[in-house]
């Protein structure tokens, strides 16, 4: 087994705030490891620290020497007004580095240069470097080339990190969050790409799917020290359940244990003396060890309750909706009842928030109306955030919504009783809005969503920032919850978990309404691929009498078939040609002006001599 990482008697801690303390362990090559704990635990602050991007307090962080190492932050950076081609080629990659040097070598003449620089680029397997990047942005789903980074969503810059990393074919591969932002279409390409590769990886990510489909161990950071799992997020929750509840025993002896002990405490004190004091300093030992908490400490929903909703919820009719020549909807009709709970996926750009945005007069419809019910109370948890004042206090910007939450004729709240039981202490209430880190601002958010008691329920895109923990209590949440529910998610898992039908976008204006969670949807969507090529297939074959008769004499080339494979001859040499010409442009690193086309071309051409290819071999082996 060969040792990739070692971590060592790791410690960090922010003030008096300790996030973890003496934290050991390794990564070894063929390990995919997902790290989990709950937001504010130290997940980013570890990897930071593997990364070299922080300092521990204590501890060393070890690589094997001359491993290459990959690593995706949570929230890339690039530099301002670069495109994406220029991004991904920024010379502090390797490939980009052995790529630059050898066309200076080549430039320059010296053969010796050159002899080294081609040495370079074959250990780092850079020749086919541009057609892997194409190929790797077109599977991300970036198209346009010379797009200024300074223009691009979150998603979109997160996917050029994860392409241009990929792209190095690195030992081992750091990822933060790889799964936020992106649509579902990538996240799958991206697991299966992961499961596929022989990489090393080490990973934070709350998709539960993708834990469990690529992982094959799980370390913990909890109660400031981290438990290493050796199966997938599956096995990690079975055996942390056998865990706390070993710890959980434990604890129950321990405290009566301890309650003989302070009896005998009272009843002796003229023992604690001599032969008796070893027994006093068990006793302060079992006091301290008593202290343990493997109680979760977890956001508490349970009393928040959707205000009443009439029989009457809404009804869309005839909703049309584009921007320009794009369509968002295209005559959208439906009646939504009690207690619906609607998934909406689609790929990134499609509209799935402008849809909602319409649903609640956010964003005015080209044609058609809504008809909402008088009982209606819309929540919306937008993919934006908050849009509190961040300069104030947190416990001040509830305050101002509301100075009492009442929840029903049975629970009600003052805005510092509400908080806590979003895990905001009394010290967190009085932190500024903008010091809150992401999981932070998420939760709050949903306090604001659920303080005002919607019985129609928006949630877009609520998992990007909720911890794997938080994700589960909302899921029960909203399986009991009594009003309508529309959620926007990439989150395979919860989609599964809560809704019961989707609404499938599809482009150009049409929306599908799928009766089923989004596993059965990709089961049924094979399923019909799986029909479709079958078809196509049976369609290209000649039938069984057909097939015996031309076994019965040998089987020649008719004149036009003849003709066929002459003129496949000479295509095939022309697009090999172009092919190569595309070629020595993209490794020529010039700047060029229609980038996107000239990629798109490329893909075509591929494409055209593979197919061109195996025709002209099937007319070869007839021809003998």
């Amino acid at each position: 087994m060969i040792s990739y990482l070692q971590l060592e008697n790791i410690t960090k801690s922010y003030g008096d705030r300790l996030l973890f303390a003496d934290v050991t362990f390794g990564v070894n090559q063929g390990d995919k490891i997902g790290l989990i704990a709950k937001n504010g635990t130290g997940k980013t602050t570890l990897l930071s620290i593997i990364a070299g991007h922080e300092s521990p307090d204590s501890g060393s962080v070890t690589f094997r020497s001359g491993i290459r190492v990959g690593w995706v932050e949570q929230s890339p950076h690039f530099p301002e007004g670069v495109s994406v081609l220029e991004a991904c080629m920024i010379p502090d990659t390797l490939s980009a580095k052995v790529t630059a040097q050898y066309e200076e070598a080549v430039m320059s003449g010296d053969e010796e240069r050159i002899t080294k620089a081609m040495a370079e680029m074959d250990a780092a397997a850079a020749w086919d470097y541009d057609d892997r990047l194409c190929q790797l942005l077109t599977r991300l789903q970036i198209t346009d080339l010379q797009a200024s980074v300074d223009t691009l969503s979150g998603g979109q810059l997160k996917r050029v990190a994860i392409a241009r990393t990929l792209l190095e074919q690195p030992d081992l591969l750091i990822l933060d969050e790889p799964t936020n932002h992106l649509d579902i279409e990538v996240i799958e390409w991206l697991e299966a790409y992961l499961t596929r590769q022989n990489v090393t990886l080490l990973m934070v990510t709350h998709d539960r799917y993708f834990l469990d489909r690529v992982c094959n161990k799980i370390i913990e950071i909890d109660m400031q020290q981290t438990f290493t799992y050796d199966g997938n997020y599956d096995y990690y929750l079975r055996r942390r359940a056998e865990r706390i509840e070993a710890l959980t025993a434990e604890l129950a002896k321990v405290k009566n244990t301890l309650r003989r002990e302070q009896e005998w405490m009272r009843r002796q004190p003229q023992a604690r003396a001599g032969k008796a004091q070893f027994r006093i300093d068990s006793f302060y030992k079992l006091q301290e060890r008593s202290r343990a908490n493997y109680t979760e400490n977890n956001v508490e929903l349970s009393s928040v309750k959707a205000s009443y909703i009439g029989s009457k919820i809404f009804e869309a009719e005839g909703i049309t909706k584009s921007f320009g020549e794009k369509v968002i909807l295209r005559d959208f009709t439906y009646t939504f009842a009690r207690r619906e709970r609607v998934g909406i996926i689609g790929p990134n750009g499609v509209g799935k928030s402008t849809f909602i945005k319409m649903l609640q007069g956010i964003e005015p419809v080209d044609g058609g109306k809504w008809n909402v019910g008088e009982t209606v109370r819309f929540g919306y948890y937008s993919q934006q955030g908050i849009s509190f004042d961040t300069s104030k206090k947190v416990i001040d910007a509830v305050s101002d919504i509301a100075e009492h939450i009442v929840l029903d004729d049975k629970h009600s709240y003052t805005p510092m009783q509400f908080l806590t039981r979003f895990l905001f202490s009394p010290a967190d209430q009085q932190k500024y809005i903008h010091t809150l880190s992401g999981g932070e601002r998420a939760r709050l958010h949903l306090a604001v969503t659920l303080m005002r008691r919607p019985n129609f329920l928006i949630l877009d895109e609520p998992t990007n920032d909720l911890d794997i923990v938080t994700l589960g209590i909302l899921e029960e949440y909203l399986s009991e919850f009594q009003g309508c529910l529309i959620v926007i998610s990439h989150d395979r898992f919860f989609l599964d978990n809560i809704v019961d039908h989707l609404f499938v976008m599809e482009g150009d204006g049409y929306v599908k309404d799928f009766p089923g969670n989004y596993t059965e949807y990709r089961q049924w969507r094979n399923e019909q691929k799986s029909r479709e090529a079958a078809e196509a297939k049976r369609e290209q074959q000649p039938d069984s009498k057909q097939k015996e008769r031309r076994a019965e004499r040998p089987r020649k080339l008719s004149f036009k078939e003849r003709k066929e494979l002459e003129s496949l001859t000479e295509e095939i040499d022309r697009l090999t040609e172009e092919k190569k010409s595309i070629e020595a442009m993209f490794a020529s690193g010039t700047p060029l002006e229609d980038a996107d086309g000239v990629s798109r071309r490329y893909n075509e051409l591929t494409e055209l001599l593979d197919e061109k290819e195996l025709r002209w071999l099937e007319l070869s082996e007839i021809e003998g």
